[in-house]
């Protein structure tokens, strides 16, 4: 079937994302490094982030609750007032960090936005990420933006039926094999895996190598090539 309808995801395929919470979790380990192992943080502050996703859901907000619910657990709730404090402005600088736009994605948006329907289909906190987009200038480039809670193949059916021809006529592409790829296989669509240079733990799964509708790309500017080649 013909390829009418591109979805793509935001954090870390269109901009860097993770690198922003790295350098935070960073910053964190050396406000609670007298209290703990770095090790032993960084496996309870992902514990929380994990017991905390269905409360919280996925972004900022939530990891930074994260972090003050981990540094409260890992001091036996003595942490001091000034350390909250300042795990609370590291969130308030995340916020405002500048979105850096990778490389060729520009380029290939407009090499492909005539030709198809591009869909943004991002998971997050809805103020930060409409924040991200702005930023960015990249948002004249879709014809709708999705900003959900969760991507199932179920989210990735109803979008491609809203906005496109169907799930069977569209394309995720994204960095994320958990999220981007795998559900929108399932759903019936192609995923294009774009691997970042860091992958969120909670976001890692196996590469469904060989599977139907399953391709791989070093990074964007190889999608024209790549829509070319599956053209019928």
């Amino acid at each position: 079937m013909t390829i009418t309808t591109l979805g793509f995801d935001a954090d870390d395929t269109l901009w860097h994302n993770e690198r922003v919470f790295k350098l935070t979790e960073e910053r964190f380990a050396a406000l609670l490094a007298e209290y703990t192992e770095i090790d032993h943080l960084e496996e309870r502050l992902l514990a929380a982030e994990r017991r905390n996703l269905k409360h919280y859901g996925y972004g900022i907000k939530g990891f930074v609750l994260s972090m003050i619910e981990t540094a409260i657990e890992v001091t036996d709730q003595k942490v001091p007032a000034s350390i909250l404090s300042e795990i609370l402005d590291a969130g308030r600088d995340m916020t405002t960090h500048p979105v850096e736009p990778l490389p060729h994605v520009a380029d290939t948006l407009l090499a492909v936005k005539d030709d198809y329907r591009l869909i943004l289909i991002t998971k997050g906190d809805l103020f930060d990420q409409e924040r991200k987009l702005a930023a960015s200038r990249l948002g004249e480039y879709f014809d709708a933006v999705e900003i959900v809670s969760e991507k199932t193949a179920a989210t990735y059916e109803t979008l491609f039926d809203r906005h496109g021809s169907g799930a069977a006529s569209a394309m995720m592409i994204g960095n994320s094999v958990k999220s981007d790829i795998l559900p929108a296989l399932e759903a019936g669509s192609h995923g294009v895996h774009v691997p970042y240079e860091i992958t969120w733990a909670m976001e890692q799964a196996e590469v469904p190598i060989g599977a139907d509708r399953f391709h791989t790309i070093a990074h964007l500017g190889e999608l024209p090539d790549l829509l070319q080649r599956l053209a019928p």
